[in-house]
């Protein structure tokens, strides 16, 4: 079993617990070069806010986007929409990525903007 498979698979049985739930979820996606967060309905059906390096707000003033103080900044900007989105509480999906590094730092980021986990 290949590395993807394997974090897809981490992934995929995290959701379906998620989902049992009922809450929003904050799902994370972590590239090589760029960091990404956003916030689905309870059901999956929708965006309810995004957040990237790729964004040009988030971007200014960071030197790369692929550190963690980049995707600190995510998760600080993620937590702002979603509070401007009516979401207060929202179930952490790391997508199957350990939680350390990036993640941690987006987690953390959020959790200090405001989101509960």
């Amino acid at each position: 079993m290949d590395k993807k498979i394997a974090r897809l698979r981490r992934a995929k049985s995290t959701r379906a617990r998620i989902r049992e739930l009922g809450v929003p979820r904050l799902s994370v996606l972590r590239t090589g070069q760029h960091v990404y967060a956003q916030v689905f309905s309870a059901d999956g059906s929708k965006v309810l806010a995004a957040a990237s390096t790729t964004q040009a707000d988030v971007r200014e003033g960071l030197k790369s986007s692929k550190n963690i103080e980049a995707a600190a900044k995510v998760g600080r900007a993620i937590a702002e929409k979603a509070k401007a989105a009516g979401i207060e509480k929202v179930a952490f999906d790391r997508s199957g990525y350990r939680y350390h590094g990036r993640v941690k730092a987006l987690a953390d980021a959020a959790r200090e903007g405001g989101l509960q986990f």
